[in-house]
């Protein structure tokens, strides 16, 4: 099967609006079930591919997304570029709620997750460089495209990925500024890095729901108003990706 794009939907983003002919695909992995079944269609004349990282009807917490085989199942499928769009806090002061951003590194806070392929008993051991852990490439086609539909998006950035599912203390916030983060997530890793092992063109579109704890004015982080920021920004992911199919 051949597929131009795959997409993973992140926190509010658990179908793909605008998709054609859609089939459903539940791909049996090594790894055991992904978050949910692989959704193939055509949008804007391309064969592009959805996978809902939390389930669609968002069931999957971050730290049990079953990573592997998410992308395992994309690439059984025959995705080679993969964009995540992945719900974020923002902790520098220009990335505030329904910022558009396309990081460039990660710092990586997680613990006890399944975090390579590698991982199984008899497997060829293989490190990765992940030097720059986002494909240089896409990430600026999907800038390009954005600027294209006329949308501001932020170039580069260092994406903090905390274990989750709760939302991180002042302190660790303060902690993640000083290591150098400018946002804050919960599932871009192991993500990233598996995408790697498999060979994938692989890049982040992070939507900024919040600031995160103690960046910006706000005392408390309403869940609601995370959500209703989240769907403004949402609501820029397919003409993004349209524009980016157009582009080739």
């Amino acid at each position: 099967m051949s597929i131009d794009l795959a997409v993973i939907g992140g926190s509010g983003l658990y179908a793909f609006d605008g998709l054609e002919n859609p089939e459903r695909h539940a791909v049996d992995t090594p790894f055991g079930p992904a978050s949910g079944d692989v959704v193939t269609g055509t949008f804007r004349g391309k064969r592009l591919a959805f996978l809902a990282r939390h389930g669609e009807s968002h069931t999957v917490p971050p730290h049990r997304v079953n990573y592997r085989a998410n992308l395992w199942a994309l690439h059984e499928l025959g995705a080679r570029r993969v964009v995540a769009i992945n719900a974020v806090g923002g902790i520098r002061d220009d990335m505030g709620p329904r910022t558009l951003v396309v990081p460039d590194q990660i710092i990586d806070y997680t613990h006890g997750r399944y975090t390579s392929f590698n991982d199984v008993d008899g497997a060829e051991v293989r490190h990765i460089d992940f030097s720059e852990p986002y494909t240089a490439s896409l990430r600026a086609a999907i800038v390009a495209a954005a600027r294209a539909e006329g949308l501001a998006v932020i170039d580069g950035g260092v994406h903090g990925v905390t274990q989750g599912p709760r939302l991180e203390t002042r302190a660790e916030i303060a902690r993640m500024k000083r290591d150098g983060c400018d946002l804050v997530g919960m599932t871009g890793m192991p993500e990233a890095a598996l995408a790697r092992e498999l060979d994938l063109e692989f890049a982040c579109l992070a939507l900024v729901a919040n600031f995160a704890a103690g960046a910006g004015d706000d005392e408390e982080i309403s869940i609601e108003e995370i959500f209703a920021h989240l769907a403004a920004a949402t609501a820029n992911v397919p003409p993004i990706l349209g524009r980016l199919l157009a582009q080739g």
